[in-house]
């Protein structure tokens, strides 16, 4: 649960601390078994992700999620983070009494939940539905006081019947008691999720200006700072240009459908080499 830029051993030791007994959450639903919901990375399509799981981690089967492998550090701190599988969201800011922070639980049915602790911000509205790969909030390190140290990253967990289960995504169970395990998301491939598929403008610093169309030669619409949360709808090709993650002429539409709001997919967080949404 708590991820720590200190050594392993710290980290476990601290987690312990920031973390209480199950029994202290009320989240119980039907005693009634119920098979499992499709779970999928609570990641946008072809994102990868390292996860870290290990003994003494809070709940026995949760994991720790980090865009890069080691060394920690807060450069994941703002990415989208997405509902594993569809259900209704309970939201805590933060929940109360423990080290989770930010946290949103979701209901999947029969006695099946999701919880994704630690974030910087939630997007959905507490009671809210919500469909699989829709955002529901933004990656962090929120928790308790006195225990600020950690770096950011997403806690996850699945439960049944309030219990910790081992995580199953894309039907594979995760790799335990190693660390920087690699997985690749495959939620929602082939749909954008309600709302376009999420996205973090990231830049030197310096605030990315929105274009009316894909190109610089086009009139600029408005900007955006660096760090802020986008929704692409569709993608297009335009003008080639060079920025943060290399050189590209794929250009992201975060404008709802009818309108042309374009910015650099080269300027843009996504956790993926390649499209993650339809053309234009």
């Amino acid at each position: 649960m708590n991820r720590l830029s200190t050594s392993r051993t710290t980290r476990r030791s601290r987690t312990a601390l920031a973390c209480l007994a199950t029994a202290a959450f009320g989240l119980m639903t039907s005693a009634a078994h119920a098979a499992r919901p499709d779970f999928q990375m609570p990641f946008a399509c072809n994102q990868t992700w390292y996860g870290d799981t290990y003994e003494g981690h809070g709940l026995r089967y949760a994991v720790d999620l980090n865009h890069k492998p080691r060394p920690l550090s807060n450069a994941d701190l703002g990415s989208p983070v997405v509902a594993s599988a569809k259900g209704k969201a309970t939201t805590y800011n933060p929940h109360p009494g423990t080290g989770y922070g930010k946290l949103v639980v979701i209901d999947h049915g029969g006695g099946w939940t999701s919880w994704y602790a630690h974030l910087d911000s939630i997007s959905v509205a507490n009671g809210a539905n919500v469909a699989q790969g829709q955002k529901i909030g933004t990656l962090g390190k929120t928790t308790r006081p006195g225990n600020e140290g950690m770096s950011a990253h997403l806690h996850f967990e699945q439960r049944l019947n309030n219990a910790s289960q081992k995580i199953v995504w894309n039907g594979s169970t995760i790799v335990y008691d190693k660390y920087e395990v690699a997985y690749k998301s495959r939620n929602s491939c082939g749909t954008t999720p309600p709302g376009g598929a999420p996205g973090t403008v990231r830049t030197s610093g310096s605030s990315l200006n929105v274009r009316a169309g894909p190109g610089t030669s086009y009139s600029a619409v408005g900007s955006l700072a660096n760090g802020a949360s986008v929704n692409i709808r569709c993608q297009k090709v335009g003008e080639t240009v060079s920025g943060t993650y290399g050189t590209s002429n794929l250009w992201n539409n975060i404008a709802p459908a009818g309108s042309n709001k374009y910015i650099p997919d080269v300027y843009t967080f996504t956790g993926s080499d390649g499209r993650v949404a339809p053309d234009c």
